[in-house]
């Protein structure tokens, strides 16, 4: 399997674990000592989230499958430059929270050794 195939395949399963509120999806897919980032701004406030380790930020996501339902996925683009793949897409986030679903952008910075995310940077903006 090419780099770039193994790139395409881990960010679409990756994705759509998100989508499906997959959090065992999800957390297969990275090292156990990955790391993990969120940046982003929500309707009022700035939201930053940054550990190392899958136990670290296993809570995270466990959090975000909980509190958000992802629907109308769009992958705009994605660049592999091995072993870094960046990907551009768009979803409308439901808050279960609020009940406001919020159309976002979406950017991911994705690091990849040995089948498995080693460094994940994910920024994102309400459109």
């Amino acid at each position: 399997m090419t780099e770039r195939v193994i790139a395409e395949r881990m960010i679409g399963e990756l994705h759509a674990a998100r989508l499906a509120g997959d959090l065992a999806g999800m957390c297969r897919l990275f090292a156990d000592h990955g790391r993990f980032e969120i940046a982003g701004a929500s309707a009022d406030k700035p939201i930053a989230i940054r550990a190392a380790g899958l136990a670290d930020f296993r809570p995270w996501l466990a959090m975000m499958t909980k509190v958000f339902r992802l629907s109308d996925y769009t992958l705009l683009s994605l660049v592999v430059e091995w072993p870094r793949a960046s990907a551009h897409w768009r979803v409308n986030i439901y808050s279960k929270v609020t009940g406001v679903t919020v159309p976002t952008e979406l950017v991911d910075l994705v690091e990849i050794r040995d089948n498995k995310i080693q460094a994940y940077s994910e920024f994102f903006v309400p459109r």
